[in-house]
Formats: structure tokens, sequence, C-alpha cells
């Protein structure tokens, strides 16, 4: 499914010369934790965060409190990952998008993102989970891919979960094979096995941790 199908337009940015009231009104009508801002001539300006917006004179415009925007943003072109980090980054559950030409073009909402991320194979498909850990500099994906296939294994997503100067720990989800004979190929090639879950109990930590980010950006 195309990002793009995502993009929701169903509430205008603010104009930048509105009053503070209007603002605190439209926060108590929605549960978006920011609402994005623009100037007369629709350029995007930032986003005005509801925690900032209870603590500003209600008489004064959104203009007088510049100050308080906050200028993020993705690109209609930004991949699924970056977006989600920076909904992260930015503690936020709306995400304007902005064309090349930094037009606005609507947001995104993190639930939306979330179960999109959800549906993806990594999540979505059957199949075991194997951590694995090599010297930062002695490992490539490349191979990481051909020990799994050498194994009749199908490689669903990898991903980096931890690094250090020395370490380097790689995710794998590994579907269409046992693990056992994986794992025992990854150990001739010198990778060391910090765990392995031919059930989804370690996926199930990862879905739980999905949830946690929606609680922390207070979803």
């Amino acid at each position: 499914m195309k990002l793009s199908e995502f993009i929701i337009n169903d509430v205008k940015p603010l104009n930048s010369k509105s009053k503070i009231s209007d603002l605190q009104l439209l926060f108590n009508q929605l549960t978006f934790s920011h609402v994005p801002i623009q100037d007369d001539h629709k350029n995007y300006l930032g986003c005005f965060s509801e925690a900032d917006a209870y603590c500003c004179e209600k008489d004064k415009t959104l203009d007088d409190y510049r100050h308080s925007f906050e200028n993020f943003f993705v690109r209609d072109t930004t991949i699924l990952l970056d977006i989600v980090e920076a909904f992260a980054v930015n503690s936020t559950n709306i995400m304007p998008i902005l064309d090349i030409n930094n037009r606005y073009l609507g947001y995104y909402e993190l639930n939306d993102i979330i179960h999109l991320l959800g549906e993806a194979p990594f999540f979505a498909e059957a199949g075991g989970i194997l951590v694995i850990e090599k010297g930062i500099n002695d490992y490539s994906f490349s191979e990481l891919s051909q020990i799994v296939e050498s194994n009749d294994g199908k490689l669903l997503g990898a991903f980096i979960s931890k690094m250090n100067s020395d370490l380097v720990q790689i995710t794998l989800k590994v579907g269409n094979t046992s693990l056992n004979e994986v794992i025992q190929t990854f150990r001739r090639y010198s990778y060391n096995i910090v765990s392995g879950h031919e059930e989804d109990g370690y996926l199930e930590s990862l879905k739980e941790r999905s949830n946690y980010l929606r609680k922390y950006l207070n979803i």
C-alpha cells in the first residue's frame, strides 16, 4: 500500500494571525499533540504544541509566539522507517507532509503509520527471530542473506538493533526453514548467537514496544 493513501487533509493548518483562543479551541476538539501553522501565502511555518498553547495568552496571535513553532515535517518521498523516527524524535502524533517545493500536502497520523508498520512482513509473516553479533567491521548484509538462503530460508527482515565501537547486533526474521541449521551456519561464520526464537515470543516483545511508543507519545 502506498504511503500517499494515508495522507489526511481534514484539518487545515491555522493561519499565524489566528488568536491563541482559536488554537486552544481546536485542541479541545481534537486529540492532536500539535497543530500545523501557515502564513497568509500558505507557507508552512511549523507546528504549535498543545502544551505550549495552554501557556499562552488567549487574546494574542500565534505570530506573537512564533518562537514556540516547532519546525518538523517529512516529505512525500520519505520512507516508512524515517517517518516513524520523525514521530518519535518530535514526540508528536501528527506529522506534516511537504513536497519538494515545500508545499503543504496534509499530514500523517501516528496510529496509521504504526498500523502500516505492523503489516510489514517482518511483523506479519510467520517465522523465527534470530539475534546475532559480530565485529563492527566483520559483517555484511549480503553475507547474512547468503547464509539464510543457503539453508533454504527466506530473509523476511533485518535491522541493526545494537551497535558500539566494537560490535554490532543484528536482528533477523527468517521464514521457510528451521532456525537450527541457520544458527549452526552463522556459528561457522564466526557469528555469536545472542538469541534464537522459533516461536514468535520475541516478535510479541517488539509489538509491545510499538505499543509502548504509542503510550509514550500520548496516543
